[in-house]
């Protein structure tokens, strides 16, 4: 398996192949790959000649820098796990470095107001991290395709955003949540749970289940409310927010409409780790 760390060199090797007709896909990662990482590798293997992978914690999407530094990091592990599933695989895995040049800041974007909902509104410059990283990893990789999950649903719909504001020509392609046999969305801060948490945490998607029942026949405020009171009641977890938000706008829905599409979402706390987690309401 090709393993590159220079942004000139894996940029070289796909024009090269490009120019010859070869399609590729992307799979942008921060590393600890998980089966929901490599779901999104197989549905990129399935419509594309190659696909490249990256491997890169991004300094610049973390407001906490304790959860930066204990972020897992396990490159030779992901690279052995890529090789099970195909040759067609490139790694780059780049430094800090190779990417931002000496100057690891955010760029500031305007993505509409997407940004300033949800996550926006509990991680301070974010979505400006999220935005410079993808952006440059565009740049490098030139990707035909590129594959997000849609764990991070609101990502998703940034990044959408950020290729149609600044013309790039790449197809950004959202996929279903891969999650655990207890339903807890994957994710590869699941690797940090403590036991009591790592058990208690798939309340979160059955809270969700739940609150799509609820949905069908109660105002959002009534699914909102009664989401608040179960978390509240909860030992080990501590909830951070549920909303339920329209799924081209992201903002919270006050009253329901037939003609549009709803989504919930939430963020809770088992002990320090932070989840994330969201499901189609209709």
């Amino acid at each position: 398996m090709k393993v590159f760390s220079d942004k000139t060199k894996i940029k070289n090797y796909v024009n090269g192949k490009k120019d010859k007709g070869f399609a590729f896909g992307f799979v942008p990662t921060m590393g600890a790959l998980h089966k929901g990482h490599l779901s999104l590798v197989e549905e990129a293997l399935s419509n594309n000649d190659y696909v490249v992978v990256s491997v890169f914690v991004n300094p610049t999407q973390f407001d906490n820098e304790e959860d930066l530094e204990k972020y897992p990091r396990a490159l030779d592990r992901d690279v052995a796990l890529l090789e099970t599933i195909s040759s067609a695989i490139l790694v780059y895995a780049p430094s800090v470095e190779d990417i931002y040049d000496g100057n690891t800041k955010a760029e500031h974007f305007s993505f509409d107001g997407l940004e300033f909902e949800m996550e926006g509104k509990f991680r301070q410059g974010h979505f400006d991290g999220v935005g410079t990283i993808v952006k440059r990893l565009f740049e490098i990789v030139t990707p035909n395709n590129a594959y997000f999950g849609e764990k991070d649903f609101q990502q998703l719909a940034i990044v959408k955003k950020l290729v149609q504001k600044h013309e790039i020509p790449v197809d950004v392609i959202g996929c279903k949540i891969h999650r655990e046999d207890s339903g807890l969305a994957m994710s590869s801060r699941n690797e940090r749970l403590k036991p009591e948490y790592k058990k208690a945490a798939p309340f979160i998607y059955k809270t969700l289940k739940a609150a799509k029942v609820k949905f069908g026949t109660k105002s959002a405020k009534e699914v909102t409310d009664w989401v608040e009171r179960q978390f509240a009641k909860h030992d080990l977890l501590k909830l951070e927010y549920f909303t339920i938000a329209d799924v081209e706008t992201l903002k919270p829905v006050k009253r329901k409409s037939k003609t549009k599409n709803y989504r919930a979402f939430v963020a809770a706390y088992a002990d320090d780790i932070r989840l994330i987690d969201n499901i189609a309401l209709n």
